[in-house]
């Protein structure tokens, strides 16, 4: 269990499966650089936010709520949870003042076209844990919607989405508390990142390959010396 002073943001989860690097970077470094791309999410975040709840039938919306997870080590802000009304007095949570009983959906808003990204579902699964942890209840499932296609993914919350969920934070924890910024990975996911400036994958990952050639270089001749 963390104490609340060591609570990491929960977005965090969704840097480090994209990149270690560009985790250290935002949450090490806090340094920052927007594209498009995120400023577009961070639109579509804050569309989410606008409303803090509503009903509509048999299903109550919160918005922008505030989790936590002292378990995981993590804190913060669930775009929406449906709260959906069941029959099953044995499953679900009590609302104050509303009659019945309610099962707990979150669910992630992001921009973009239906797609399957993975760490969109351990950042959604994250956010089910803190649920869970807080209201005491288990939740199987929620939905990450994409902005551009208007349309859901249903993420299951598998043992194995679990697992990696768990690992992450741990992974987190694990560099914050290194305060050091993991070497660059270049690849494909490398071109659309918005720190890729301040990043700077390849000349980065040249100056490492150049010191080790050194030090290479260094020990090859101390063993030549007589």
């Amino acid at each position: 269990m963390f104490d609340e002073d060591d609570l990491l943001p929960l977005s965090g989860l969704q840097h480090v499966i994209y990149c270690e690097r560009r985790f250290a970077l935002v949450h090490v470094e806090c340094l920052w650089a927007e594209s498009n791309a995120t400023v577009d999410g961070r639109h579509i975040h804050e569309r989410a936010h606008e409303v803090s709840s509503e009903s509509r039938g048999d299903v109550t919306i919160a918005r922008g709520l505030w989790l936590r997870s002292l378990r995981l080590g993590l804190s913060g802000k669930a775009d929406v949870v449906e709260l959906h009304r069941i029959d099953d007095s044995s499953e679900g949570i009590n609302l104050l003042g509303v009659s019945g009983r309610w099962s707990v959906f979150p669910v992630e808003y992001k921009r973009g076209v239906l797609r399957h990204e993975q760490a969109y579902a351990v950042q959604l699964c994250a956010q089910a844990m803190a649920l869970e942890e807080m209201m005491g209840t288990v939740i199987p499932a929620g939905a990450v919607y994409y902005g551009k296609s208007h349309r859901r993914e249903d993420v299951p919350f598998s043992d194995d989405l679990r697992a990696s969920t768990e690992e992450a934070a741990r992974r987190i924890h694990e560099i914050a508390r290194s305060g050091s910024t993991p070497p660059p990975v270049p690849g494909p996911k490398c071109g659309p990142c918005s720190m890729k400036d301040l990043c700077l994958p390849d000349s980065t990952d040249r100056a490492g390959k150049a010191s080790v050639f050194l030090v290479r270089a260094l020990r090859d001749a101390s063993k030549a010396d007589p």
